[in-house]
């Protein structure tokens, strides 16, 4: 499960040595779905409006903008998101100072990667809630809205993503099918759609995925199967 749940989160490494955040990344970036890379505090902002990373990994020292500065924003922004610093310095003050921004571990340089790779892995269940598990080995991420299967991401066209979005909101919160009128309302906005072009549309998304995981409620609509 914790190596499913890897392949289903975004890290964002925030440090400015070239070497190491190479290191990083060639060691332990592909037990992630994503892991992105930022040279300064200034990009780490830019980069984590944009691309909206589960996890934050930080140098202290950096130029424009320090490690504990950008953890600041980043956290106003989302005060859940969890953020790891790295620092050649014992600091016990820049040490409280994390801890009071709410900065969930600190490394001392050098460290072993391996230990970083097992500590993300250890709070890997804490993201357990974004992740919403379905029928015939497929999981939903909410945060990022995209689709596995047995953690392989599953390319979606953005109506794609819609349907299935909207299908597990419904399943979450009303327990109910999905009416075919609100589905064309949703995807298709004020066009004029056809029960056969909706019929057409579940029918390719079904052959991308499992004839499994999304079923036909006759005369109602469609619902998504959440294990």
């Amino acid at each position: 499960m914790k190596n499913k749940l890897l392949k289903q989160l975004k890290v964002l490494l925030v440090e400015d040595e070239a070497k190491l955040a190479s290191l990083l990344k060639n060691t332990i970036g592909d037990n992630f779905y994503s892991f992105s890379i930022a040279s300064n505090g200034k990009e780490g902002l830019q980069k984590f409006a944009t691309l909206k990373p589960d996890i934050v990994i930080t140098d202290i020292m950096m130029p424009q903008i320090t490690g504990l500065d950008m953890a600041k924003e980043i956290k106003k922004q989302d005060k859940n998101v969890p953020i790891i610093i790295l620092s050649a310095f014992s600091d016990t003050q820049k040490l409280l100072n994390a801890i009071d921004i709410g900065v969930i571990k600190y490394f001392i340089k050098p460290f072993d990667i391996d230990e970083l790779l097992e500590y993300i892995e250890s709070i890997s269940e804490t993201f357990e809630s974004k992740i919403v598990q379905l029928n015939d080995g497929f999981s939903y991420n909410k945060t990022t809205n995209n689709l596995y299967k047995d953690g392989r991401y599953i390319s979606l066209s953005k109506k794609e993503k819609s349907f299935v979005e909207l299908l597990v909101k419904h399943n979450q919160e009303y327990k109910n099918v999905v009416e075919d009128a609100l589905i064309k309302s949703t995807l298709w906005e004020e066009e004029d759609v056809s029960d056969e072009r909706l019929r057409t549309f579940v029918k390719r998304l079904r052959a991308k995925t499992s004839k499994e995981l999304i079923r036909n409620i006759k005369g109602q609509g469609y619902e998504i199967i959440v294990t």
